[in-house]
């Protein structure tokens, strides 16, 4: 069987990454025009929160492309082989969105406002702050986010060298062993770096504590749900654009189903955190706790808020609940776009209620910004996707996608 080996970027997909990049950057200066350059604070801070909710949103999503790929690393999961150069290239965006990300994270902590991280105003910290103030204060927030970041690109960095490594020829059954169990050691280091930081202290630091009175022991899991259905919903996508185009020849349905899956489980798996954490706290029914869902859930956010429910859960239940509906790739495309946009909503109101108080924003600046950043990601992947072989035929695992059925 004859395979197109190497991706040669269309024309067209160009164009619509530059354009999609340059609304972004329009965004930008519009925003920074309306709100950023003002002598309030508060309209300040409406700049830089949708910075923050974009950048850090993206992050999370290209980089749940490096926590699938060692998860199934360490589960020796073959069948994704077929197209494991598409997460490969999505998560080369991470150090391009990391650097955006760590400066607009730094500007904010360094900036002198205090609208959006309260925290930072250290002069007027009240008891519970100053509680906080062993976690939360500007010289481990900068340490942390670095290194985080760099963790992120080292490690994910040098997963993609190991299976560029094996375009390199056929390997001997011995060597073949050694690159395995290479692969292992350096999947389990990403996935200790990604349980200490998405899963539990980075969301704490970059999105709770712009609501620093208020703490869920289920935030970092519920962003984690939201950030990897969108991470896989954006593999899907790529996978459907690319066998349009031909390529990836032995990705076939039932590599699309199983994709199909993982966007149906985890949606309800993010459900089950946002009842969970929700519910919870609403039986509770403590001042201190409630505080953080009063404007989302009787306030001028309630809308946004239930919405969610409606694009994240019902939607990919009802849709996708079939067999054949995972194996469509109209419908799984359809779901993808929803799911990445529902997500991108969640971290909308996850963001915005702090620094904007009782009032709803005007989103058409951020979906924009968004885009941009969609365009981003295109321009990125796509150049990675056309530097190396589009299929890993040399891994000891290739054959076990080739075969792959569910």
């Amino acid at each position: 069987m004859s395979i197109r080996e190497h991706f040669v970027i269309p024309q067209r997909y160009k164009l619509w990454s530059y354009a999609l990049m340059a609304v972004g950057l329009v965004s930008i200066i519009l925003l920074y025009v309306t709100h950023g350059s003002s002598n309030d604070e508060h309209e300040r801070a409406r700049f830089w929160a949708s910075l923050l909710q974009n950048s850090v949103f993206f992050l999370l999503v290209v980089n749940a492309s490096m926590f699938f790929i060692c998860a199934t690393i360490l589960a020796w999961g073959g069948w994704p082989m077929s197209f494991r150069r598409v997460p490969e290239a999505i998560a080369s965006v991470v150090p391009v969105i990391g650097i955006i990300s760590a400066a607009i994270l730094l500007a904010i902590v360094f900036g002198g406002d205090h609208v959006i991280y309260q925290w930072t105003d250290e002069k007027h910290l009240d008891e519970i702050l100053q509680y906080k103030s062993g976690f939360l204060n500007k010289k481990f927030f900068t340490i942390w986010t670095l290194l985080t970041i760099f963790l992120w690109w080292i490690l994910g960095k040098k997963i993609r060298d190991f299976s560029i490594s094996t375009d390199k020829g056929h390997m001997e059954v011995e060597e073949g062993k050694k690159f395995i169990w290479k692969n292992t050691v350096w999947a389990a280091l990403f996935m200790i770096v990604f349980a200490l930081t998405v899963m539990s202290t980075i969301p704490w630091l970059w999105l709770m504590s712009i609501d620093a009175h208020w703490y869920s022991t289920m935030y970092s899991w519920y962003t984690f749900a939201s950030t990897f259905v969108s991470g896989m919903a954006l593999i899907a996508l790529f996978v459907i654009y690319l066998k349009n185009k031909g390529y990836l020849e032995y990705t076939n349905e039932e590599h699309l189903h199983d994709l199909g899956k993982f966007m149906f489980a985890f949606s309800v798996f993010w459900t089950y955190l946002w009842f969970s954490q929700y519910m919870l706290i609403w039986y509770s029914n403590q001042p201190e706790e409630t505080k953080y869902f009063e404007p989302r859930v009787e306030g001028v956010y309630r809308g946004i808020f239930f919405l969610n429910i409606i694009i994240n859960f019902l939607a990919p239940l009802l849709l996708l609940m079939k067999r054949g509906a995972k194996r469509n790739y109209t419908t799984v495309t359809l779901l993808a776009v929803l799911i990445i946009f529902g997500h991108w909503l969640d971290f909308f109101q996850m963001v915005h209620p702090g620094p904007s108080g009782d009032h709803v924003p005007m989103m058409m600046y951020d979906m924009g910004i968004g885009l941009g950043f969609v365009g981003l990601i295109m321009f990125v992947t796509g150049r990675t996707l056309s530097r190396n072989p589009m299929v890993p035929i040399n891994h000891p695992f290739f054959k076990e996608s080739v075969i792959h059925h569910t």
